[in-house]
């Protein structure tokens, strides 16, 4: 297993640091922008691929909750892998959670992003 070095979020890459603001700030437009028209998303254990059904999820995920989310940490495994920790609180059940969203990069874009605990 490749281990990760912790960094500040601020060393994340440009285009996941906008990411993750413009997901957060529900401007699907721009959180698409950040991916490859190949990508792929994984989140509650539902794949989306490509353009059309990563704008469906960025659109519609979580959207039955209302919650904030925080950048609690990241990590770097390597040039094109990185790890953001999100602490999300909100009205869903357990109310707070903390995600690991783990990105695959290429050519500056996100070509992977897989979701989990």
């Amino acid at each position: 297993m490749t281990k990760s070095t912790a960094v500040p979020p601020t060393q994340l890459p440009a285009t996941i640091r906008r990411y993750l603001a413009a997901h957060a700030a529900g401007d699907a437009d721009t959180a698409l922008r950040a991916f490859t028209a190949t990508a792929t998303v994984v989140d509650e254990g539902r794949t989306y691929r490509g353009t059309q059904e990563i704008d469906d999820f960025l659109r519609h995920a979580g959207s039955a909750y209302t919650y904030t989310t925080e950048l609690v940490g990241a990590a770097r495994v390597d040039d094109v892998h990185w790890v953001a920790t999100q602490r999300l609180v909100g009205n869903f059940p357990g109310g707070i959670a903390e995600l690991a969203y783990r990105f695959t990069m290429s050519d500056d874009l996100i070509d992977a992003l897989v979701i989990a605990p």
